[in-house]
């Protein structure tokens, strides 16, 4: 979200309206509702219009001087009672550290609530003034693309029954997370706060990461809906796109999350659709979220998002975050000049006491400050090792062998990467580096270079210190300089070199190519002047990647033995990738996004991140439904790495596909076996794809419709997997129908461990056509679009 990620920047402070003061000290007769005691619509009926117009906007921050909007100090008003947050949109108040906090009416019995980031983990303040005592660090969890790349909804809901409890203990009330935008384009900056490519793995994980928090008795709030798919000015862009691709790839993955999961909250998000921002169309956020999708929870817009006030309460975006006097004076004058109707707003304020309603703040608890961090961690560690995907293994590089030395290279295997900058930062008590997770997992690490890395880093570390806002990012530390004679005394005393290249994005900017998604030179001539040391030695190379989102790998991969992609794993980072390494643990990660050969390759790449160059106001996604491999395999573009991809230490066998009938009648029934053939235990992840019939509307080659991972199995043993495909699985949209239909003739069920990696299929046929779901366009653009069409 994005507390702190307020496209305005400026200096923050802490405004507690002098009404809430006021109200605290007024004396309450019998006669006064109050919430939980009364309905809550008497409590409304209750509530001054001022009161109504505070609850609605929040009570964080405001930037000084205004912000958009124009925000200003209220008359009177209070001095701020809490020094100002450290960050935009951070606040003192309650925990601090966190988001922000809604509006106090303690006449009423209405307490403020929390709310606080992020996306791999509960972000607040890890020490607190006064206290010099305790300490309120939280785990610090794999980002999103590693948690989708496991394929496994099971791990993700885990993770967030161990993120929920830190969420309930640390006394906040609403998580801003998870984050579930397309990975439409590779260079996206916070492409690692979200889970995939796919709106199905995304809106699954999703799911099962707001069903694991939400488990807790702590909301969450699903984001950014929808669109956001770049930092470049996100506070202003103006996405241009079809209603199709709306409906089958930005929309989809919220519909599943929302049904399947039924979040608390969700965000808005910063950006204009077709010309409107998200926080003030009522199509959206009203229509389809709630009248289609059947939400019933509360809408809030992201830090300072959108710019009308009033067109936000008239469409259904309940909370203004984190709020400001002026947004509450304009809501209270449009309703005052009749200009906003009064139902409007107090459906809004209900919605916002109901959401207070279930809060563990509300029902009293009584939080400890001290939330099982030892066990989060953990958990941490081992949904690390299910989401790590092995790239390359030649002739078994992997797993390594205990004997002799390990050499290891790259800046990053010495100071490693949990996780992204921004709000989907933690402030974590430690973080395992790689050489570490090794020596915890009795490999013996070569002192010599160890320290030569150790001093190096430590010096850089002092001429190019951390930023101490959270928006600031650091520049990455060049590599260490590797002079030829220590590269070949390396090779001659070690066992097998590691080489780690680390990556790290936020939000407020998207990525580069040089020097980013390209490795840089003294990268490349790491990797080339080491693997060949090591080759003419008779000894393996591997790299590890310690990235937050894709990268060109094609110029540099033939050089190493072995390429784990280790994402950015969370606090326990070195441990888990050393227990993959050590094949403790088999690699049984998959992508979730796909690893293109080249940028130019991307389907987006000449439209991203939008026009005129250099300050783009708007982006046309030209590219249509044709995100990922689906734009790859219709196309029949080669990637690197495919979507769904990922090695294993052992292999299986995918056989015995059956359908439950060669007839389409309400859904159909799937059924594969898959058996270990290997010598190892190990997990496998099927996938299941649907190529429809195309003779009215251009597909796909084919679509993504069902995934499953097996349990570990041991050698020899098989496990038999169920999928269920429903008519909603066979159906695309047409805009000029406003209609879901799923087209008759015959349809290919495909099975494979990745999209291009197919073991078997089947075919059967839908004799007549269905429009499983009748609709209306809502998110119709206002100027011509030309999409790709499929070949």
């Amino acid at each position: 979200m994005n507390a702190i990620k307020a496209p305005f920047l400026g200096a923050v402070i802490i405004l507690l309206s002098s009404f809430c003061l006021t109200s605290a000290a007024q004396t309450t007769d019998n006669s006064t509702p109050q919430l939980g005691k009364s309905p809550v619509k008497a409590v409304v009926a209750a509530m001054t219009l001022e009161e109504k117009t505070m609850l609605v906007v929040g009570a964080s921050t405001r930037p000084r001087g205004g912000g958009p909007g124009g925000a200003r100090p209220v008359a009177g008003a209070a001095a701020p009672a809490t020094p100002p947050g450290p960050v935009i949109g951070q606040t003192q108040q309650l925990v601090p550290g966190a988001a922000g906090t809604t509006f106090a009416i303690p006449r009423l019995g209405i307490p403020a609530i929390v709310l606080s980031d992020g996306p791999a983990g509960l972000r607040i303040n890890p020490k607190r003034p006064g206290d010099s005592v305790n300490t309120y660090y939280c785990t610090a969890f794999p980002i999103e693309t590693l948690l989708a790349s496991t394929w496994d909804p099971a791990t993700v809901t885990k993770v967030g029954h161990a993120m929920g409890n830190e969420v309930l203990e640390y006394g906040a009330d609403v998580l801003l997370a998870p984050a579930l935008n397309i990975h439409r384009n590779p260079l996206g900056g916070r492409n690692f706060e979200y889970y995939s490519e796919d709106p199905l793995v995304a809106g699954k994980m999703a799911a099962a990461m707001v069903n694991g928090i939400q488990s807790q008795g702590v909301g969450t709030s699903i984001k950014h809906f929808m669109a956001n798919n770049q930092e470049t000015n996100r506070g202003a862009i103006n996405t241009i796109l079809s209603e199709r691709a709306s409906r089958e790839i930005y929309l989809r993955g919220f519909k599943i999350a929302v049904q399947e999961s039924d979040p608390w909250t969700v965000m808005s998000s910063y950006n204009k659709v077709n010309g409107t921002y998200t926080s003030e169309r009522p199509d959206l956020l009203y229509t389809i979220l709630r009248k289609e999708w059947g939400f019933k929870g509360l809408v809030m817009t992201d830090w300072f998002g959108g710019r009308d006030a009033v067109a936000q309460m008239k469409s259904s975006n309940d909370l203004l975050m984190p709020g400001s006097p002026a947004q509450a004076q304009k809501i209270a004058a449009a309703v005052k000049d009749g200009t906003l109707d009064i139902k409007i707003l107090d459906a809004n304020v209900e919605r916002i006491l109901n959401l207070i309603l279930k809060t563990q703040r509300f029902k009293g608890y009584k939080y400890s400050n001290h939330p099982n961090l030892k066990e989060n961690a953990q958990v941490s560690r081992e949904a690390a090792t299910e989401g790590m995907v092995l790239l390359k293994n030649t002739n078994h590089a992997l797993p390594m062998a205990k004997k002799g030395t390990v050499a290891v290279f790259g800046n990053t295997s010495y100071d490693i990467i949990a996780g992204g900058t921004g709000s989907g930062d933690v402030n974590k008590a430690y973080t395992i580096s790689l050489v570490d997770g090794l020596g915890n997992s009795d490999y013996k690490v070569d002192d010599s270079l160890k320290s030569s890395y150790t001093k190096y880093l430590a010096m850089q570390a002092k001429l190019h210190p951390r930023p101490v806002r959270i928006m600031q990012r650091r520049e990455p530390i060049a590599e260490m300089p590797l002079d030829s004679s220590m590269i070949q005394r390396e090779a001659k005393e070690a066992n097998v070199a590691i080489i780690t290249i680390g990556r790290i994005s936020g939000e407020g900017q998207d990525r580069k190519l040089d020097d980013d998604f390209y490795l840089s030179v003294p990268e490349k001539n790491m990797i080339k002047k080491v693997t060949d040391a090591f080759h003419a030695k008779g000894k393996k190379a591997i790299v590890i990647l310690n990235i937050g989102g894709v990268i060109e790998t094609v110029s540099w991969r033939d050089n190493a033995d072995g390429i784990l992609l280790a994402w950015q794993p969370g606090q326990e980072a070195g441990n888990a990738i050393a227990e993959v390494l050590s094949g403790k643990v088999d690699p049984s990660g998959k992508l979730a996004t796909t690893f293109p050969v080249d940028y130019k390759d991307v389907p987006s790449a000449k439209s991203f991140p939008g026009t005129p160059e250099g300050k783009p106001d708007q982006v046309v996604y030209e590219d249509g439904i044709y995100v990922g491999y689906r734009y790859y395999d219709t196309y029949k573009i080669n990637p690197a790495y495919e979507f769904g991809y990922g090695l294993s230490y052992t292999n299986f066998s995918i056989s015995g596909l059956k359908l439950s009938s060669l007839d389409f009648k309400g859904h159909i029934t799937a059924t594969v076996n898959v058996t270990n053939i290997g010598q190892s235990a190990g997990k496998q992840v099927v996938q299941l794809y649907l190529r429809a019939p195309s003779q009215n509307i251009d597909k796909p080659d084919k679509e993504l419709k069902g995934f499953a991972k097996t349990k570990l199995l041991q050698p020899g043993a098989s496990q038999t997997l169920t999928f269920t495909i429903n008519a909603s699985d066979l159906a695309s949209y047409y805009t000029n129908k406003a209609s879901w239909i799923a087209d008759a003739g015959e349809y290919n069920v495909i099975i494979g461990t990745s999209s291009r990696q197919i073991k078997t299929s089947a075919t059967f046929k839908l004799a007549k056509a269905i429009v499983t779901e009748k609709v209306e366009n809502e998110l119709v653009p206002q100027v011509p679009i030309t999409e790709l069409k499929g070949k």
